[in-house]
């Protein structure tokens, strides 16, 4: 078959001088070539500082450009009300630069499914394919939000768009400046939403709030005081009404913080005070990228922590061997190996690191079974060889 070339196009903003923009990762993923079209018709080619699928956010830069660039400055997102005028600036269907205006239609909105991080911004200002990345800004001319989702059965708007707050957006050029991952805090417990059922159990009126499901041993959760059936409530007097509105206002507070919980235990209010670290790295990631003629050859492999966990958003015990990535059309990615499966074993034999699940892959094989866990289930696949 003949070649051919896929184009994206999307939308971004300068946050710096230099020529540092910030756009959705899901815009710039899978690209071999990234340029960006400025309005005065100028093209640059870009280098891909940090891209982060949590948040989808990432962060380009301008290669070989001489500044000073134009910057739009940021706002304070949780300072936005429904009803505030906002406008929607980008390329919808590469058309070029338009905006169109609309207002908040609501806040906090945590069931999109857009990314792992969900805390959306929903305006009614007309957003359709091109828009994503692009600035959605106040009537001060301030980012207030970068664009990012439509919801509409037909991919044309609708009136109801979504937008990353800026504070999210803070977090991650701030995690730019000093390296090429996202520093998001790392509690060390588990949460799940409430039920009205759950609610009733826990004798409170509303079902909000997130649950603690599980606390890791020496964790700042575990250090924070935090125990299984505790009820969160707040963060820093803010309420919160899910585990993804909790995961919010954590990382919007910044690593190095204190924040205060409150938390409902045994039907009685309670403060815990949690300190915001990053996920340790308690074992070394020992990348490997496999070949070979194994079900796994091309997929990439590393070694499991709390620190690997966050970044794939692994919920489970952050143990073994976890896949990082997978190369398009290579063995793996025909025998269905997906990034975040943990290895449990090759052909019978258990494997806990990435040295135990190279060697096995390394020779020749009649058959290849292979065992693995995807989103709590396992597993068992067999293959020729």
């Amino acid at each position: 078959p003949q070649q051919r070339v896929q184009r994206s196009l999307g939308s971004g903003v300068i946050i710096d001088a230099a020529g540092i923009i910030v756009t959705n990762n899901h815009v710039i993923a899978n690209a071999d070539e990234i340029k960006v079209a400025l309005n005065d018709r100028r093209e640059f080619d870009c280098d891909v500082v940090l891209k982060d699928e949590r948040t989808d956010l990432a962060i380009l830069k301008l290669r070989n450009a001489k500044g000073p660039f134009p910057t739009m400055d940021f706002a304070d997102s949780d300072a936005l009300e429904i009803g505030d005028l906002v406008l929607a600036i980008g390329d919808p269907f590469g058309v070029g630069q338009t905006v169109t205006s609309g207002i908040v239609s609501a806040l906090a909105r945590t069931q999109v499914g857009a990314s792992d991080y969900q805390f959306f911004i929903q305006t009614d200002a007309s957003i359709n394919p091109g828009n994503s990345g692009g600035a959605l800004i106040d009537m001060d001319g301030r980012l207030v939000g970068i664009n990012t989702a439509i919801l509409s059965p037909a991919g044309g708007s609708n009136g109801i768009g979504f937008a990353i707050p800026a504070n999210m957006v803070k977090v991650v050029a701030e995690s730019a400046k000093s390296g090429t991952r996202v520093r998001l805090p790392w509690v060390g417990a588990t949460f799940q939403p409430v039920t009205s059922d759950i609610a009733e159990g826990l004798g409170v009126d509303d079902a909000r709030g997130a649950l603690v499901a599980d606390v890791a041993p020496d964790s700042p959760g575990a250090r924070a005081g935090l125990k299984t059936g505790d009820l969160v409530t707040s963060v820093d007097g803010v309420a919160v009404d899910d585990p993804t509105s909790l995961n919010y206002r954590l990382a919007t507070r910044g690593i190095g913080t204190t924040v205060k919980l409150g938390l409902t235990r045994g039907g009685k209010p309670y403060v815990a005070t949690l300190a915001l670290e990053t996920a340790p790295e308690t074992t070394p990631r020992d990348e490997v990228a496999l070949n070979g003629n194994s079900p796994l050859a091309g997929a990439t492999i590393v070694n499991l922590s709390p620190a690997v966990a966050e970044e794939l958003a692994y919920r489970g015990n952050p143990m073994g061997v976890i896949v990082s990535d997978v190369a398009d059309g290579s063995l793996a990615d025909q025998a269905g190996v997906a990034r975040g499966d943990v290895i449990l074993a090759i052909n019978g034999r258990k494997v806990a690191s990435t040295a135990e699940v190279s060697a096995a892959t390394a020779g020749a094989a009649r058959y290849w079974d292979l065992t693995v866990e995807r989103n709590g289930r396992i597993l068992r696949s067999r293959f020729r060889g």
